[in-house]
């Protein structure tokens, strides 16, 4: 994980212990009082010593200004304590700032180059966008072509089927007129065959009859008498 990324869940974390403990402001001030009562207790104790030995380091009676004394110094060195952690907060918050400029600075390069990417892709896209109204137009044409040819495969196949029909028609005559006259052209054979076979049968007698009749005048011309 990222530096930057790691703090700011340290961050929301301490946001998150912070929202979920409202005393913990509390927790802080009675330690700090704590601090101080333990601070005051030896101070009193330091005092007592004092005035049992009768040192002549407790100037007052009572001793409460040497304890004021110590107590500005207690505080002052918390103060200095606070001032050099305040110092180094601020060293590492400078140094974080410091982290989160270079990470803005290289982050606004990648933005730029991702805008020029993104200008790039948008340039390509509308490119491929003007190629598919290209093609979705040609492709509208060639489907009215498709429909168009279509109907004209349809009305050829009909006209042609039309045409088969009539030419079958046709041929479908014209062998009843073959068969017609192939029937004629039998009846006619055979007629004339039963015409031949009459002429040929009548022809016959006439034929032996001729004969005879050229026989008998020779047969009387020379069976005559003599004189």
């Amino acid at each position: 994980m990222e530096p930057w990324k790691s703090h700011v869940r340290a961050e929301l974390f301490h946001r998150d212990c912070r929202q979920k403990d409202p005393f913990s402001g509390l927790f802080d001030k009675v330690s700090r009082l704590e601090e101080m009562l333990s601070f005051h207790m030896k101070l009193w104790q330091n005092v007592d010593s004092f005035k049992e030995k009768g040192s002549s380091r407790c100037p007052d009676e009572d001793g409460t200004l040497y304890l004021r004394v110590n107590e500005l110094e207690f505080c002052n060195q918390q103060l200095r304590q606070k001032i050099s952690d305040q110092a180094s907060n601020i060293y590492l918050k400078e140094a974080e700032l410091q982290y989160c400029h270079s990470q803005v600075a290289r982050y606004r390069t990648e933005a730029v180059v991702l805008a020029q990417g993104a200008s790039c892709l948008k340039a390509n896209l509308e490119e491929y966008e003007y190629q598919l109204e290209c093609q979705s137009k040609e492709l509208t044409t060639l489907r009215l072509e498709h429909s168009s040819l279509r109907e004209e495969l349809t009305a050829a196949n009909l006209q042609n089927e039309q045409l088969l029909d009539r030419w079958l028609e046709e041929k479908k005559e014209e062998a009843e007129r073959i068969n017609k006259y192939n029937a004629t052209q039998e009846r006619w054979q055979r007629l004339a065959g039963r015409l031949k076979k009459r002429y040929r049968v009548r022809s016959r007698p006439a034929c032996v009859a001729n004969s005879g009749s050229e026989l008998k005048p020779t047969e009387s011309k020379t069976q005559r008498p003599p004189s």
